[in-house]
């Protein structure tokens, strides 16, 4: 994958802004393992690094070889290796970054919390990092921010973006079908993303750019093509996967913003995943939560899209109170912290009642048929219901009213209150 060129593609982008990537090198291929070493040699990755790892990545990395090709290559590895890494807890970021004052480089090896703990502790301990992947489960490889439990609230984290991105499809084909199905999952919240953008840019004038979102959504569109292919041991699969992850993760770099791979659907799946962690249940891996409220989510946007025509919004008169008994204790003040000043403030009323058509259009055009991204989710073998990932009746419900109060971001659901819309109204 050449990344050089994809920012090339992007100079003198229309949008005005300078698009820059500090990722260097993205190599997928079968039998890419034993040639790590030399790999990072030739990009002029240090040599003293710290490895971090689970059991279950260091197994099937090493069982191709990963720690003979860095031993050979004349790499210093010290290690930290989990038992089964689940969450991405502020604790463990602080932990790596304990263990790097002799070391030049962090090389994670696996995915999603590994490489998010991983990728805060680079930036704030000013070290390269790299990633060798083991699944392709999520959206974040190419990503410069990384979304981290911190008492019990889960926010987003500056991150370093990944000098080196490597990847076996020999290794990502026998990764676990529900690990490619969260990748799957993650990636169709992109429609929803870019409609979000697209809606925040037009009421607030919030930076947008074309060029980015369409790269996102071709990302999106290539997973698509290999939907019934997914679930399978294909190595061709796993590696068009795998780059279509990376592309979109990119994204977010090359934007600045998380706003191109990500929309409520994400915040919803926050909301979920934290109310669990607060009582000490396991919440089920990200994308499989993700791919659950972008099918939920798609259902409402879409139903309203379509029923109501005309809005007539009033002032946000948010009973804050109420709004705190939703969190615990030690969320409160995360919460509090993320809506002083409130993002309704920056939302004109005017504007929202005169643009209910283009907004009506963004959704009707951008986001698929609930019936088609449900087949095509159930063909890669997500999970669609709330049920299949734990969650009742009633945490869906309470995770729809109360997500947004968790960013500071201009999000449709945040709005449906000012217009008088519940969405469990909408769900059908």
């Amino acid at each position: 994958m050449d990344i050089k060129k994809l920012q090339k593609v992007l100079e003198n982008c229309p949008c005005g802004k300078s698009h820059t990537c500090d990722t260097e090198v993205v190599e997928i291929y079968s039998g890419l393992t034993p040639h790590a070493g030399e790999i990072l040699e030739k990009a002029g990755f240090p040599k003293k690094v710290l490895l971090v790892a689970d059991e279950n990545t260091l197994g099937v990395s090493d069982a191709e070889g990963l720690t003979a090709a860095l031993n050979s290559a004349g790499f210093e590895m010290k290690r930290l290796i989990y038992k089964n890494m689940k969450y991405a807890r502020i604790e463990q970021v602080r932990e790596i970054e304990a263990l790097c004052a002799d070391v030049d480089g962090i090389i994670s090896v696996g995915t999603g919390s590994l490489n998010d703990i991983c990728r805060v502790a680079a930036f704030e301990s000013g070290k390269k990092f790299c990633i060798f992947a083991t699944a392709p489960s999520m959206d974040g490889f190419a990503s410069d921010t990384a979304p981290i439990i911190a008492n019990n609230f889960k926010k987003s984290f500056k991150a370093r973006q990944p000098m080196v991105i490597l990847a076996d499809t020999k290794i990502l084909a026998k990764s676990p079908v529900e690990l490619k199905a969260a990748g799957y999952g993650d990636m169709v919240a992109k429609y929803l993303g870019i409609v979000e953008w697209r809606i925040s840019n037009l009421l607030t004038g919030e930076y947008y750019c074309e060029a980015i979102a369409q790269l996102t959504l071709d990302a999106v569109k290539k997973m698509v093509d290999l939907t019934d292919r997914v679930t399978a041991d294909d190595e061709e699969a796993a590696g068009a996967i795998m780059e279509a992850l990376v592309l979109s993760g990119a994204a977010m770099k090359l934007a600045l913003s998380s706003r191109p791979a990500s929309g409520a659907e994400h915040v919803v799946s926050h909301y979920w995943e934290c109310y669990k962690v607060v009582r000490g249940i396991w919440p089920e891996f990200h994308g499989k939560k993700v791919g659950v409220a972008t099918l939920l989510l798609t259902k409402i946007y879409r139903n309203i899209a379509e029923r109501v025509t005309e809005v007539n919004p009033v002032p946000d008169h948010t009973d804050w109170d109420e709004v705190y008994t939703h969190f615990s204790a030690d969320q409160i003040p995360e919460v509090k912290a993320l809506n002083n000043p409130c993002i309704t403030e920056i939302i004109d009323l005017k504007k929202l009642k005169d643009n209910w058509g283009e907004i009506r259009r963004f959704i009707l055009e951008g986001l698929p048929e609930p019936a088609v991204l449900e087949d095509l989710m159930k063909r890669a073998g997500c999970a669609t219901e709330p049920e299949q990932i734990n969650i009742s009746p009633e945490l869906m419900e309470e995770g729809l009213h109360y997500h947004f109060f968790m960013r500071y971001r201009v999000l449709l659901t945040r709005m449906l209150p000012m217009l008088g819309i519940d969405p469990m109204d909408y769900i059908k």
